[in-house]
């Protein structure tokens, strides 16, 4: 059996191994990775081998831990990341280039109707009956999208919304609000087979599905990093954050939100941003958390985007692509029957 799994901002880890009587035999790891001492490459073969085949990432990363000699240096891997490899050979999880991708970057439309298409084009990619595909979203309004667990009334003053011009929304998938100037961000969302994130831990499969932004942000002289679990960050403060919803027939959809400009004031004014959600990340300003594109890079957001589409087309061969007419119009009775309703943006008080 033979897996790979590239790190985030790391190097690629291949493992090789064979099975017998429910345990790992004959395992060997590989990579463009660094190692010291050489003959560690020895200690961690060793500390696989025997391991029962059920044997989950955290196990198999404490054998690892375990079996290194003291002072040993991993550099771009970690014993968790063979721990990925190890699993994603298990149930023989393909890879980026596996799959037939399709890029659509189309005309602006309704947040609600953004995040309708989100859980359309997710469930069509889990039924097969679309391609994987990265989608880049436009729109024709301001709103504020918070999260499918959140509060209406704890994350959002509707006054200081309807003030600033912001529709509030809601999202199916979870994590924080996101307020969505027009024209002041930029937001993709990728919906892809759970076979491409097998084997790997949840939080592990987002980075690993943003690994390709943070490459087209390094490009632009951005020092982009990703901080557990979902944020895509600089030296400078935050640039973005990350959201997944994983639905019952395969199909996964991660989004992610960059600030490409923003006014923190206005942030401040439609957002009930708690002194407690910043009571541990080192500031006492939301407006300060969140460093924009626009401000580092000095280009229209049209050349970002750009950038992006082509980073991703080039590394795993996507192809342009759009939404279809029977896609919009199944996207258009989900806004009227659920997106739309105050029963959905008010499921959470």
């Amino acid at each position: 059996m033979h897996g790979e799994y590239k790190v985030p901002g790391g190097k690629l880890v291949v493992v090789d191994l064979e099975v017998r009587d429910g345990r790992i035999a004959d395992f060997h790891l590989a990579g463009d990775f660094f190692l010291e001492p050489d003959d560690a490459l020895l200690d961690i073969d060793a500390a696989v081998n025997g391991l029962p085949v059920e044997a989950d990432v955290a196990t198999i990363a404490a054998a690892v831990r375990s079996a290194l000699p003291e002072g040993a240096q991993l550099l771009g891997f970690t014993p968790e990341s063979v721990g990925t490899a190890v699993r994603r050979s298990l149930v023989t999880a393909p890879g980026w280039r596996d799959f037939e991708w399709e890029v659509v970057h189309d005309h602006p439309v309704s947040p609600r109707m953004n995040l309708a298409l989100d859980e359309v084009l997710t469930g069509r990619v889990g039924d097969g009956r679309r391609k994987p595909t990265l989608r880049v979203w436009e729109w024709n309004e301001s709103a504020v999208v918070i999260g499918s667990f959140q509060s209406y009334r704890n994350e959002v003053d509707p006054e200081g919304a309807k003030r600033h011009g912001f529709d509030v929304v809601r999202r199916i998938s979870g994590g924080g609000a996101m307020l969505m100037a027009a024209n002041s961000i930029v937001t993709y969302s990728l919906y892809v087979p759970a076979s491409l994130v097998a084997g790997m831990t949840f939080a592990d499969s987002y980075a690993f599905l943003d690994d390709w932004v943070l490459q087209a942000l390094r490009s632009l002289g951005i020092e982009a990093t990703y901080q557990p679990l979902n944020d895509i960050a600089s030296p400078h403060g935050k640039i973005g954050g990350a959201a997944q919803k994983r639905l019952a027939n395969g199909g996964v959809l991660h989004h992610a939100t960059l600030s490409y400009d923003m006014d923190g004031q206005v942030m401040t004014e439609v957002l009930r941003i708690g002194r407690e959600k910043l009571s541990d990340k080192g500031t006492a300003s939301a407006a300060k958390r969140v460093d924009p594109l626009r401000s580092q890079t000095g280009l229209p957001r049209e050349a970002i985007i750009a950038r992006f589409i082509d980073t991703f087309t080039t590394l795993y061969g996507a192809t342009p692509g759009h939404i279809t007419d029977e896609e919009y119009a199944e996207a258009e009775a989900l806004v009227e029957s659920k997106f739309s309703t105050d029963t959905w943006l008010h499921r959470v008080p």
